[in-house]
Formats: C-alpha cells, sequence, structure tokens
C-alpha cells in the first residue's frame, strides 16, 4: 500500500486517454489508477472519492476550453490538504496558459507538441516522480498529516462499502457498519477480537456485533445471485454452508484491498 502510488487521469481525448491508461497499468508495481474521468466536476468527486496521491490532468477538456484550469483552480480553492501532485498536460504553446496552470497548483507542465511526448513518457516521468512526492507527503505539517489520514481512512472505506454492495450486503443492515470498521481494522494490522474492538467503538457487546455481522453475510448469501457472488467473492468457503465465517470475510477483503492500495 505505501510503496504503490495512487493516480488519478483527467482526459477527454480517448485516444490520448488510452494510451496513457495503457502505459500506467503496466506499471502495477509503482502505481495505483484509482479513477479515470473526462469532466471537470467528475474529477472533483473522483479527488474527494479516492485521494489520490497524483492527477494527471489534460488542461484543454471540453473540445479545447479551459475546463481543465478551471478543476485545477477549484482544487486549489478546495481547503484539501495535502492537494495531489499535479502533473498537467497541454496541446497549447501559449505561454499566459502554463502560467495560469502554474498558478492554479500545477507541479510540472508537458506540451503534447513538444519533442518526446508520449504515454511512455508520462509514466516514466511519474515513476522519477514518485520518491519526491511521498517525501513531502512524509514532511507535511502536523495539521495537513491529520486531514491526509481523515481522507485516506474516508477513502479506504468508500472502498470497502463498494466491495459489500457488489456481493448485496445490505447498507440498512446493522452488520454493514461493523464490516466496515473491521475490515478497516485488519486491513491496518491483523489483531485478534476484531468484534471486541468495533464493539468497544460503538458501545456493543462483541457478540452482538459478531452477531449482526454475520447476519448481513448471510443474508447476502441468501439473496444474491450466486453467479454474482462466486465473481465478486473468489476466496474458498471451508464451511460445508457455503457461508462465508466473519474471519474468513474479513481477512478475505482486507488482503483484497490492501493489495489494491
Amino acid at each position: 500500500m505505501d510503496d504503490k502510488l495512487t493516480l488519478m487521469l483527467v482526459e477527454d481525448d480517448p485516444l490520448t486517454c488510452k494510451d496513457i491508461f495503457t502505459e500506467l497499468t503496466a506499471c502495477s508495481d509503482d502505481f495505483a489508477l484509482v479513477g479515470i474521468t473526462n469532466n471537470a466536476a467528475r474529477a472533483m468527486e473522483c479527488v474527494t472519492e479516492y485521494c489520490p496521491d497524483a492527477i494527471v490532468v489534460d488542461l484543454e477538456l471540453k473540445d479545447g476550453t479551459s475546463e481543465g484550469l478551471s478543476f485545477l483552480q477549484t482544487l486549489k480553492n478546495s481547503g484539501m490538504a495535502p492537494l495531489p501532485f499535479i502533473l498537467a498536460i497541454t496541446g497549447s504553446n501559449d505561454p499566459d496558459v502554463r502560467g495560469s496552470a502554474r498558478e492554479c497548483g500545477a507541479d510540472f507542465i508537458m506540451g503534447k507538441s513538444d519533442a518526446g511526448f508520449s504515454a511512455q513518457n508520462i509514466a516514466d516521468f511519474m515513476k522519477l516522480a514518485k520518491s519526491v512526492i511521498f517525501t513531502r507527503k512524509d514532511h507535511l505539517p502536523a495539521n495537513a498529516s491529520s486531514a491526509s489520514n481523515m481522507l485516506d481512512e474516508r477513502r479506504t472505506h468508500r472502498r470497502i462499502s463498494q466491495e459489500l454492495d457488489k456481493v448485496g450486503i445490505s447498507s440498512k443492515s446493522v452488520g454493514y457498519r461493523y464490516l466496515i470498521d473491521s475490515i478497516a481494522v485488519i486491513m491496518e494490522k491483523p489483531v485478534q477480537h476484531v468484534c471486541r474492538i468495533v464493539g468497544k467503538k460503538h458501545g456493543k457487546t462483541e457478540n452482538s456485533v459478531e452477531r449482526a455481522m454475520q447476519n448481513a453475510i448471510n443474508r447476502a448469501w441468501a439473496s444474491t445471485d450466486k453467479n454474482e457472488l462466486a465473481t465478486h467473492y473468489t476466496a474458498r468457503i471451508k464451511s460445508a454452508k457455503g457461508i462465508p465465517t466473519i474471519t474468513e470475510f474479513i481477512f478475505y477483503y482486507a488482503q483484497k484491498l490492501n493489495n489494491e492500495f
């Protein structure tokens, strides 16, 4: 989780987007591509949702307009701390455009018409920048570091909830919140008595937390299409009932998501 740079791509040209996506995903040991979008509004949603370490953004989104610059300005004014590292790409040779991008927070700018520009060049640059980005994060002020931790926690919880939704764990069930917290705890550090830890957080007994989580899993396995379950939950189920135990379920998702991050 700590040695991968989480990246977001904001690009509306299909061919350029495909090329950059191919190069970045080929470097899976270095990068985790957590979001791709082609418009500024969705880009801000993705930043809030995924909290990427870095963003590759085309300045001329929306048919060559300055929507990419608008996104950077909105991001700069958002109060988010720390801000992601910004690699801006542009088809313009106008120095005013590049100057505006820097004022809006771009850390580095690449011109699409520059000699040697390519999707591979972007991937190579981000590999070189990775240590700088991580060093910058490690030397944040205390208040910025706290905000970063909160954003990371929110991103983790959202990813867990997305996985629970796929297998039909109802967000209305009591066990839904407990499962999210339990998986997040194990992602941070494998511990014993996770139900006790989560119970203490919510003011509930260990047994009530365990019962609520198992009931949520049981209902999902009884109501969700079997093919959907087989697609999204690929771990071997040891129970003769064909339903994961709480421990199996929690550790499966903790490992899966830690590998992703």
